[in-house]
This record gives structure tokens, sequence and C-alpha cells, in this order.
């Protein structure tokens, strides 16, 4: 089973993911992963790459197709495959789809996460983490016993720090970004037939692995 899986940022995705390769024994492939491996690694790939990415500028769809095609080409495996945050554009879809043709390896199924922007808000903006430890703790869900302090840290009294990009005003805009970018992808593969499996990541996480091994049973994609 090859799947490609979406959701914007704080819908639950990589919960998910977690749990499917957990389940399945799919290998995970998440673009940001390998883009950071291929950066480090001293390759022609990965020199064009940090050119790039150094600059702060978008890669182009040429290049994520090739890097991604190159780690999907080494990892197929019998448990199947999962694409984490890849494709990103329609013309990254089509050239995907192009490449796992040619290896008589086509996709089965797109499965996208989706949440209220408000609880995806209220998510990703209650997490907190210490600067020492690296302990990650949430405000809401999963709180510091020693309150504004790391836990595990309380002999010293770290406070807690919250990422910039955690912040209301950033996570609002990364939505509209995401629905910007990934909408035309979602369609693009509505249109290609593929089982479209859409999700309610608000649940807790278990229900919604219990829901998403259901719909995958339903597609005909599990027994």
């Amino acid at each position: 089973m090859r799947i490609v899986l979406m959701g914007p940022p704080g819908a639950g995705k990589g919960t998910q993911a977690m749990r499917l390769v957990a389940k399945l024994g799919m290998v995970h492939l998440s673009s940001g992963d390998i883009f950071r491996a291929v950066r480090v690694g001293g390759s022609d790939l990965g020199q064009e790459l940090a050119k790039y990415m150094d600059a702060g500028e978008l890669v182009p769809d040429e290049l994520v197709v090739s890097i991604m095609a190159q780690a999907i080409a080494e990892n197929d495996a019998a448990g199947g495959l999962m694409l984490d945050g890849f494709p990103r554009t329609v013309p990254q879809a089509e050239a995907l789809d192009q490449q796992l043709a040619a290896a008589n390896k086509p996709l089965d199924a797109v499965v996208v996460i989706v949440a209220e922007d408000d609880l995806i808000v209220k998510r990703i903006t209650g997490r907190r983490s210490c600067p020492k430890c690296g302990k990650i703790f949430h405000v809401n869900f999963m709180p510091s016993a020693d309150g504004d302090f790391c836990d595990i840290c309380s002999d010293e009294k770290v406070a807690l720090v919250q990422r910039e990009d955690d912040r209301e005003n950033v996570v609002r805009q990364r939505l509209k970004t995401y629905r910007a970018q990934t909408q035309p992808v979602i369609d693009y593969y509505r249109k290609t037939g593929l089982a479209m499996i859409e999700l309610d990541g608000s649940g807790r996480p278990e229900d919604v692995t219990a829901e998403l091994m259901k719909a995958l049973q339903v597609a005909g994609l599990r027994n």
C-alpha cells in the first residue's frame, strides 16, 4: 500500500503517521526529514538543495521530485509507503504519478486529516518546551507539574518557552498558506479516481486511528 498523508499543522497528522507505522510496518517518508538528510549528505543534490534553502527560496518542483523519487526507490517496502509533506503542488503530484507509473508502483490512496482552525490554534499555541532538556509540554493537555517551569529540570527552575512559530498570528498564517498550497493538490487527486479518505482529527488519537483503519478496509486496502 502506498499512500499520501495530508493535513494542516496541528490536525494530528504526525501522530497518525507514527501510529500507522507501528501498526502496519509502513515506511514513513517525511519530506522535511529527507531534505535535511540530503542537505548534510554532501551529494550534488544536497549541495543544490542547500543553495535554495540557505537563500530562503522555494525549492523548485523538479528538485523536490528528484529527491523524493530517489527516496521512494530506496525505501519501497513490503509494508508499504507513507508519503508525508509531499507532494505540495500539483506539478509535484503529476511528476510523482509519472515516476510511480514508470516503476509500476502507483499510489493507492490519499489520506487527509482535518480539524477546525480554532482547535488547531489551541493545540499549537499551547505547546511549551524546556530550553535545557528539550521536553515538550502543553498548557492544556500535558502541563508541567511545576507550572511555568520544567518538571524535569525543577532543581534549576528552568522556565518553559514558546516557539515563535507557535504564536497565534503565525499559526493562522500557516493555515492560510497550507490551504492555498494544498487544496489544489487534494482537488487533483480527487479527479484521478484514487481512494480519498478524509478524517476529522479532533478526536482522541486512538479513535482517529480506528476510523482510519476501518476506512482503509472499506477501500479494499486492508484485510
